[in-house]
């Protein structure tokens, strides 16, 4: 009975392959598996996006703690609310899990745990630049405060140069040439100072103001 049967599947292929080409065949088969993987991708994104929904509700509470200061219930959540770990590991993957490592970053900066908000820091990522910039110039403060000031000038200047405007980018200026003046580097100090003077005129004046000091001050310093 099973041979017959298998018989009776196999004539039913070769009627295929006869009415429709080796051609048609082939692409037949071709169509299906793209089929099935674009229902794959599309339950994938399906799930991607669900759990992004999921997170994104879940969030709310940690934020607000973090606003509040209260450091330690954002981190670890309030025993009904998850903190910002917990986010990171059960939504990994998601924006929002991405979002959490910003904020759990800048809450251990806030504790003054500088390793722990480099690590999370680190680890964040994003194309909004204004939030991107803060990251880098968080990162910045970490590195500053466990005395790596080369990493420090580098976030900074990132910081920098990824906001790009009047407002924010000469005080990110100020603290990459205060980083490099403390890893020795005298003249990129100088530069970043130059650079406020040159490409941010329209900046405050105290801010352009206290460039100009500092520059003259480190021109001095390194005998120029």
């Amino acid at each position: 009975m099973e041979e017959k049967s298998g018989k009776s599947a196999g004539n039913s292929i070769e009627n295929i392959k006869k009415e429709v080409g080796p051609i048609g065949f082939i692409g037949g088969i071709v169509g299906l598996v793209v089929l099935i993987g674009a229902a794959a991708i599309f339950f994938l994104d399906y799930s991607k996006d669900q759990k992004n929904i999921d997170a994104q509700n879940e969030i709310f509470q940690a934020q607000y703690y973090y606003e509040q200061d209260s450091l330690d219930l954002g981190l670890l959540g309030d025993g009904r609310n998850l903190g910002f770990l917990d986010i990171i590991d059960i939504y990994s993957g998601t924006e929002v899990a991405n979002l959490a490592s910003f904020y759990a970053g800048a809450s251990y900066l806030k504790k003054r745990d500088y390793q722990s908000a480099v690590d999370y820091l680190s680890d964040f990522s994003t194309s909004e630049d204004i939030l991107q910039a803060r990251a880098n110039k968080l990162l910045g403060d970490a590195y500053m405060e466990l005395g790596n000031f080369s990493d420090a000038a580098s976030n900074y200047e990132s910081a920098a140069n990824t906001v790009d405007d009047q407002y924010f980018s000469p005080g990110y200026l100020m603290s990459a040439a205060l980083a490099f003046e403390k890893s020795g580097d005298l003249d990129s100090a100088i530069e970043s100072l130059d650079k406020i003077i040159s490409d941010y005129k329209e900046a405050s004046a105290d801010e352009l103001n206290n460039a100009r000091k500092h520059k003259a001050r480190l021109e001095v310093l390194a005998g120029k």
